[in-house]
This record gives structure tokens, C-alpha cells and sequence, in this order.
């Protein structure tokens, strides 16, 4: 079984990295915002690894993480909620990794509302995780901290996403509105971190500019 690869990061494409190691090229599925958080091929990366098992004969397909808290909600995703697969638990997981802390609080909380909001879950599909992961909460990552590593970004916290986009909801503003608001505030300055209070000010700024969701 492979646990984690380390090696040379071959290339990058949709959904996808290629790790040489060994002189093996390996093939693995990652999130969109694991992508964004590599170094550019060329570069030595490491990943965490989850293997998944095709039912009926198959190769195996490798899922990769750039931390042990990332893979273990995969593995919850995955073997917890009802007709997941890897591949649906991946999704899960790009959207709950947005503040890994507010999506354990909204289980808790039973907080389907949250869940549609700020992570972008259907109503079905956030009745269904609240229903599976119920007494699984406590199993996933309550920190928002990224582990160190090769991974490279910064900027806003994804937790302080989550609380600015309830805030302008809380004003009344429509949440793909203020989505869209949020993501042309933090588009301006990919590199420089916020508060809330900073984000929401932006974000108005950008609403009153007529920003379009």
C-alpha cells in the first residue's frame, strides 16, 4: 500500500498531478485547490495517499493529499456517507475544505443552511452528510491550519471566507451575490491576507460596483 510519495512534480493537469519517484511517474487525483497550492512541475512535492480499489478488477487509483488531516476527511467522505465513491468524496472534500472547523461545527449543529451557503452543497446532498456524518464529526480536522510542507499560497483564511460571506448575507445580500463579490475582493489581492471586517468592506465595494454573480 502507498501511504504518501515524495519526488519530482511532473506535471499538472485538470484533477490531476503526475509525481515522479523512483523513476515512476505516478498518477493522482487531487482537488482543484491542492492543484493551486503545488509548486510548478519541476519542483519537488509530497503528498499523502489514499488508494482506491476498482469493484470488479481494475488498476488502482491513487487520491493524494498535501496533509494527514485532508486525507483523513477523504477517508470519512468516503466510507461514511452513502454511495460516495472516491471520486464524489473528493468533491466533498474541495468544498468542506473551505473551513474544515465551520463544516465540522455546521455537523454538529445539524446546520444544513450553512452547509448550502458558505460550502455550496445541494439541501439534498447537506441533509445527507448531516445524516451520515451525524456521529462522525469529531473524526474530522478542526483546524484550519495547513501543515508545513512543499505547498505554497497564503492569503485569506478560508475560515474568514466562510465568516465574511455570512456576514453580508446577514445584510441581505443573496449568496451568489455575495460570493462573486468576495472572489473579485480576494482575485484583487491574491497575496495579501485580511481580516473579516477587511473582506466584507471589500466585498461591498465590489458590490456597489455592480459585481455580477
Amino acid at each position: 500500500m502507498i501511504a504518501s510519495l515524495r519526488g519530482i512534480l511532473s506535471s499538472k493537469g485538470p484533477g490531476r498531478v503526475v509525481v515522479e519517484a523512483g523513476g515512476v511517474g505516478y498518477e493522482v487525483h487531487v482537488t482543484v485547490s491542492t492543484i493551486e497550492r503545488l509548486p510548478d512541475p519541476g519542483a519537488e512535492a509530497a503528498l499523502q495517499i489514499a488508494e482506491s480499489y476498482a469493484l470488479y478488477g481494475g488498476g488502482t487509483t491513487l487520491y493524494g493529499f498535501l496533509t494527514s488531516a485532508e486525507k483523513e476527511m477523504f477517508v470519512v467522505f468516503k466510507d461514511s456517507v452513502p454511495n460516495a465513491g472516491a471520486k464524489k468524496a473528493l468533491e466533498y472534500l474541495e468544498k468542506a475544505s473551505k473551513s474544515p472547523a465551520e463544516f465540522r461545527r455546521a455537523l454538529l449543529e445539524k446546520d444544513g443552511r450553512l452547509l448550502e451557503a458558505a460550502f455550496g452543497f445541494t439541501r439534498k446532498t447537506a441533509d445527507k452528510l448531516i445524516a451520515a456524518l451525524k456521529d462522525k464529526w469529531q473524526d474530522l480536522p478542526a483546524s484550519d491550519k495547513p501543515e508545513g510542507g512543499a505547498a505554497r499560497g497564503g492569503g485569506k483564511s478560508r475560515g474568514g471566507v466562510v465568516e465574511a460571506l455570512s456576514a453580508l448575507e446577514s445584510l441581505g445580500y443573496k449568496t451568489t451575490q455575495a460570493r462573486a463579490a468576495l472572489d473579485a475582493a480576494i482575485e484583487s489581492s491574491p497575496g495579501k491576507s485580511g481580516t473579516v471586517e477587511e473582506l466584507v468592506r471589500e466585498a461591498l465595494k465590489r458590490i456597489k460596483q455592480g459585481v455580477k454573480p
